[in-house]
């Protein structure tokens, strides 16, 4: 059998020195599942403008079509 990578008595050494930081305040987490899709389906769908022969601008697109 092979060794381990170092001996037990190390172990947690980078986690106990690494500096307490505090977590922030008022994130807001990224919807999932069902809410997700709901929210994806809402931005395609609902509020589609008719553009240049009635063709959909993709999401990124900022500039007006020629």
């Amino acid at each position: 059998m092979g060794k381990v990578h170092g001996s037990l008595s190390r172990a947690g050494k980078v986690r106990s020195q690494t500096p307490k930081v505090d977590p922030e305040e008022g994130k807001k987490k990224p919807k999932t599942g069902r809410a997700k899709k709901r929210q994806q389906y809402a931005r395609r769908f609902m509020n589609v403008v008719a553009g240049f022969g009635n063709k959909q601008a993709g999401p990124n697109q900022n500039k007006p079509q020629q």
